[in-house]
């Protein structure tokens, strides 16, 4: 197991750990939560050997084989699929002992130490490590020519697959992975998934991808207020108990302060007075051995909302038989030549549709949803937009392509430029760009910062399509979860591409696949595409036990004259009951909005006599407010009580009413 003892760790200034105690078991699958810069990366650290705490211990199986994913990928002329298998450090070493003692003259010694070698190799499943590292590199999204292309061709986030495969293919007791969803698509997720449910090491796991967690983890530890604090059960299950214990304390340190208000309120009226003054001091007593009780903080919840989109035309645009991708000049010749990604495309979008589209890294997702920008011509074909369509579209690589030598006040505006700098900075404020943020450059600021800004310049412009590619890349979880709530809650339409399952679930109710060069429609939801994808691309190789991918049981009605990488709907009804269903969703929006308007109203009204009930109340608790030369001011605020007591009465039971009516629409 994993003893975390009175352990302390600080970075330059900054404390990260204070004194924390945590034990996780051998076998766990733990998920490391917490705040950008609590720590979660330098515990890796800690665990690697790379820091060491400045007090306390951190105790684990010396014995136990450590893997995790190298930052860093040398630009080697070696194959993938060797640079895979490098992972397998002991198999390696054992490679080039042999090759060592066959290359020397023969000796009975070298005989005996030959034999012992392959005894251990064969315990070293050296025999089925390729086809293990084919099947690693395959569910990671790789081709098979491309598994014996050197690791020197592949992209920056291609290399951190192949680190991940070695990390992977590293037989170990312990797995650390920080992040290891970034750079992969919806299919390399699932896959990894799957792999990691079966890992029988201990796992522990950053990510900000809370379906992912969830799938895969029985453990959370939490890093907040520099404490390790660890739950059992995956990221729902923390999220529930997290908000109970925060009801609790918040209960807890309510019920104190009234305790306190009132001992405090007796001390002061009576401690002179000579008949109650061994009551005073009674009481000072108690208030002095009363245990302060600490707010349990939860994080600052950050929320948005879209703003009520333009008026749209219906249909928004309709694409005919159209080739999407990229024309290039050459610079001598001007020849132009043109590289097809999606073909044969013939697509309409109506009002209020909320599609994700789903496909691997490279099938051309990226081209079709730039195409539907405008941001590329087709190739071929006819592409109408309609009048009055106002895009907000967020490119997979939007946060590279601000300004970062500018503010956030810049870039508002730059699209803004009639807008009084005050109405800019109120808006900025409702992002988090508060204070000196407002007018600093955002070349500090963090990706999850930056993705914040490119967001909020979308929301300001009011668009009736939503295009979204990958728009979670750098967001934490609290983000995302404001970005779902806010996505789910627009009233235009949505083209979404992500690899977070839970935001497309939330937020689409119906899918396209691209695949194979084209575009079509997909019947069923995320199971199904999962159950689908080990049926098709997963369920090639599957003989080495340990990496074996299960075979699941397809619930997606997939047509059979259809290749599989491009399933279509084989049921007419279903792309009728998804346009009810998206009628449906529309039509309750509507009937939502006033009421959540007012009891949003009444949330601040109520906030608002709250507090002045609450200036009262300690005004009466005071022992002068009682003088007989105060009596006006006595009766005054006695009225002020009565008042504020009853308003609260009628605005908490209006609040209630309320609550009901969103509830009954919801049911």
């Amino acid at each position: 197991m994993i003893r975390f003892q009175q352990v302390s760790l600080m970075r330059g200034v900054k404390p990260l750990l204070d004194n924390v105690d945590v034990t996780l078991n051998p076998g766990d699958k733990i998920g490391l939560i917490g705040a950008n810069g609590a720590g979660k990366s330098s515990l890796f650290g800690l665990l690697r050997g790379e820091l060491h705490a400045d007090l306390g211990e951190i105790d684990f199986p010396s014995k136990w084989r450590m893997a995790y994913v190298a930052q860093e990928t040398p630009a080697l002329d070696r194959p993938a699929i060797e640079y895979a298998i490098d992972g397998d450090v002991t198999l390696r070493r054992l490679e080039e002992e042999l090759a060592f003692l066959e290359s020397e003259p023969e000796s009975t010694s070298n005989g005996i130490l030959i034999g012992e070698l392959y005894s251990a190799l064969a315990d070293a499943d050296a025999y089925t490590v390729r086809s293990r590292a084919e099947q690693l590199l395959t569910g990671l999204g790789f081709s098979l020519s491309q598994m014996d292309q050197p690791v020197a061709s592949f992209s920056g986030g291609w290399r951190m697959r192949l680190n991940l495969a070695q990390a992977l293919m590293c037989p170990s007791d312990l797995l650390l992975l920080d992040e290891p969803t970034n750079h992969l698509d919806l299919d390399a997720i699932i896959w990894l998934e799957d792999w990691l449910k079966r890992y029988a090491g201990t796992l522990i796991i950053i990510s900000h991808d809370r379906d992912f967690l969830d799938g895969v983890v029985n453990v959370i530890v939490h890093i907040d207020e520099r404490k390790l604090k660890r739950y059992s059960g995956n990221y729902s299950s923390f999220e529930r108990q997290r908000s109970a214990q925060l009801e609790l304390a918040a209960g807890a340190l309510e019920k104190q302060m009234r305790q306190r208000a009132h001992l405090e309120s007796f001390i002061n009226r009576f401690k002179a007075q000579a008949s109650k003054a061994r009551q005073a001091q009674s009481r000072m007593k108690a208030l002095a051995k009363m245990e302060e009780l600490a707010p349990l903080r939860a994080a600052a919840e950050f929320s948005f909302e879209f703003r009520v989109p333009l008026s749209a035309p219906n249909p928004l645009l309709v694409m005919e038989d159209v080739s999407a991708g990229y024309r290039t000049e050459s610079e001598t010749s001007h020849d132009v030549t043109e590289k097809v990604i999606v073909a044969g495309i013939n697509f309409s979008l109506q009002i209020g549709q909320r599609i994700g589209l789903l496909g691997v890294n490279g099938a051309g997702k990226s081209t079709f949803i730039k195409t539907i920008a405008e941001e590329l011509k087709p190739l071929h074909g006819v592409a109408q937009f309609g009048k009055g369509l106002s895009i907000g579209y967020f490119a997979q690589h939007q946060v590279e392509m601000l300004r970062h030598d500018e503010s956030p006040l810049w870039h508002m505006g730059k699209i803004a430029p009639t807008t009084r700098e005050q109405e800019l900075r109120n808006f900025l404020g409702s992002f988090n760009f508060n204070g000196p943020m407002v007018t600093s450059s955002i070349k500090p600021f963090s990706g999850g910062e930056k993705a914040r800004l490119a967001l909020a310049l979308i929301v300001w412009q009011r668009p009736n399509l939503l295009l979204l590619d990958e728009p979670t890349n750098h967001l934490d979880l609290e983000t995302r979860e404001a970005l779902t709530m806010a996505l789910a809650q627009f009233e235009g339409t949505l083209v979404l591409v992500s690899h977070d399952r839970h935001l497309l679930r939330a937020t689409t109710d119906q899918f396209i696949i691209v695949a194979d060069g084209k575009v079509a429609p997909f019947d069923g939801d995320l199971d199904d595409y999962k159950d689908w994808l080990f049926k098709t691309k997963l369920a090639a190789k599957n003989s080495a036990a340990d990496a074996a991918l299960p075979k699941a049981s397809s619930k997606a009605k997939i047509a059979s004259a259809v290749a599989p990488a491009a399933p279509v709907v084989d049921n007419a009804d279903r792309r009728e009951q998804k346009r009810q269903e998206a009628e449906a969703r529309q039509k309750l929006a509507a009937q939502k909005k006033p009421i959540e308007s007012r009891i949003k109203r009444l949330d601040e009204q109520i906030a608002k006599r709250s507090a002045q009930k609450a200036a009262v109340d300690t005004r009466l608790a005071d022992p002068e407010i009682y003088d007989k030369e105060k009596k006006k001011e006595l009766a005054t605020l006695l009225t002020d009580q009565a008042f504020y007591s009853k308003e609260l009465t009628q605005l908490e039971a209006e609040w209630l009413e309320q609550q009901e009516a969103l509830e009954q629409l919801g049911n």
